[in-house]
């Protein structure tokens, strides 16, 4: 099975970058699933239900959110009518919503998506990692999915890391989001789990992780607020993601490619 991941859609030109992008990409890699992070693609703060459809109309199967899922506060009451669209798994069990989906492939095939936030730097939420292992040992690889991916949205580089190792030979994919910068580290851990720290983010990397430098600059600068408020930037995107390939037997991972494409960043794009 073949996993797109496409990192933090950011504001307007992170959404023209998905829309440019992703047709050629699904063309040349003939991807079985596209998961898409959506937590920041209205005006960088969340996901609206018009902007969701859109997604799945350019050919998005499922979309993660994060810890700006409810930012647009109409995602409250349709969040029930879209199982594509996941909110983290560890919030409390009456939460509107749910952290997983069950994607059935053309061929037939099944993709558990999981997507789980984290509580270091962040605003505290339930343990990530023993629900997401609860949601595997109910769903194990293999046998009742063909393929799992998480999407773990965290701040910090050792949470990430530490989701990545707990679920290691138990998972096809845990691939970080929520830092907007890719990271260089796409690799098969020792158990056969592809991982990536973060997958980076689609927008303008002309900016601050997405929003518009001067006004980031300022609130370094002074403890004045900038008469705007943080906006993102909207020169053009760069497309940020990964590609995972997983073995049919078994679920676990048989290759990690990072992509890149647009923008001011320097292309990559596999070859396969």
């Amino acid at each position: 099975m073949k996993i797109l991941f496409i990192g933090d859609i950011f504001g307007r030109s992170g959404r023209e970058a998905l829309e440019r992008h992703l047709p050629m990409l699904k063309s040349k890699y003939a991807p079985d699933v596209v998961i898409v992070n959506g937590d920041n693609a209205a005006n960088g703060r969340g996901i609206t239900p018009k902007q969701a459809n859109e997604f799945y109309e350019w050919g998005v199967d499922c979309i993660t959110g994060g810890d700006h899922i409810w930012d647009q506060r109409q995602i409250i009451s349709h969040i029930d009518k879209d199982p594509k669209l996941l909110r983290p798994i560890n919030f409390p069990d009456n939460t509107p919503g749910k952290g997983a989906y069950k994607f059935q492939t053309k061929s037939g095939q099944i993709c558990l998506i999981i997507h789980a936030l984290g509580r270091v730097f962040i605003d505290p939420s339930d343990n990530a990692f023993t629900i997401v292992k609860d949601m595997v040992d109910k769903n194990p690889l293999g046998k009742r999915a063909d393929a799992i991916f998480v999407d773990f949205h965290a701040e910090a580089t050792s949470e990430k890391m530490a989701m990545g190792q707990f679920l290691d030979g138990k998972v096809s994919a845990v691939i970080g989001s929520h830092t907007h910068v890719q990271t260089a580290d796409a690799h098969i851990m020792r158990d056969g789990t592809a991982y990536m720290t973060d997958a980076g983010m689609t927008g303008d990397y002309n900016s601050v992780i997405g929003a518009r430098k001067d006004i980031a600059i300022h609130r370094f600068l002074h403890k004045t607020p900038h008469p705007e408020r943080l906006i993102p930037a909207n020169g053009e995107a760069t497309l940020c993601g990964a590609l995972i390939t997983t073995n049919d037997g078994t679920g676990l991972a048989q290759k990690i490619e990072t992509i890149r494409v647009g923008g001011i960043l320097p292309e990559c794009l596999p070859q396969s």
